[in-house]
């Protein structure tokens, strides 16, 4: 059996990553593919505890380095319990951020030391590295309204236009620095384009 394949979803806040990532699936188990969803933080029951930790109270409650340590257990948990299972069988594996986020918030958004980073992700996923990253990229102020509107209550929603425009740059460096695993969607369209962007990148890759 062929091993399968591995997309992940990244962006700021409000983005649409999730819903995004809901109708790729939708249309990947369209054509009879074995499909799993999933999201970080989280994903695993494990990586999901570390998640209510991360994403609840106050926005100054971890440093950058216990975030991005925080970050880095739960990864591991999910690739050994989630991912790297799935691959093997050869699903496809949509998850809503990955290792880029946490070069993303905590690198450029914070200053945590890139060094740092890409030691703790390497330790966590034991080189795994998406097949293809779809970077959803819109106006910070943008997606904090979007984000607002959702009702929610996340800790990184919380930070600041300052830390997300920080963000924005830091996603956008990323996919640059690595285009032939990148891909920026310009989230700004309607809903049913930034899905046919998505779709079209996915289809280039594995028609």
């Amino acid at each position: 059996m062929s091993r399968g394949v591995f997309i992940t979803l990244e962006g700021g806040e409000g983005a649409g990553k999730s819903t995004h990532l809901r109708l790729l699936a939708e249309g990947l188990r369209a054509r009879g593919l074995d499909v799993v969803t999933t999201r970080e933080p989280g994903g695993s029951p494990g990586a999901e505890q570390i998640r209510a930790l991360l994403v609840s109270g106050e926005p100054d409650r971890w440093d950058k380095v216990t975030e991005a340590l925080l970050l880095s257990a739960a990864r591991r948990d999910h690739v050994t319990r989630l991912i790297e299972p799935a691959l093997a069988r050869g699903a496809w594996v949509l998850c809503d951020r990955f290792s880029d986020s946490t070069l993303a918030y905590q690198g450029f958004g914070h200053g945590a030391d890139p060094a740092m980073i890409a030691t703790l992700t390497a330790m966590a996923t034991s080189g795994l590295v998406p097949d293809l990253t779809l970077i959803l990229d819109l106006p910070v102020e943008a997606g904090l309204a979007r984000a607002a509107g959702r009702g929610g209550d996340d800790r990184f929603e919380r930070m600041g236009t300052a830390f997300h425009e920080r963000l924005r740059h830091g996603f956008l460096t990323i996919a640059a620095s690595e285009p032939g695993r990148c891909v920026v969607i310009d989230a700004v369209q309607p809903l049913d384009s930034v899905q046919a962007a998505i779709r079209a990148a996915v289809e280039s890759r594995w028609p």
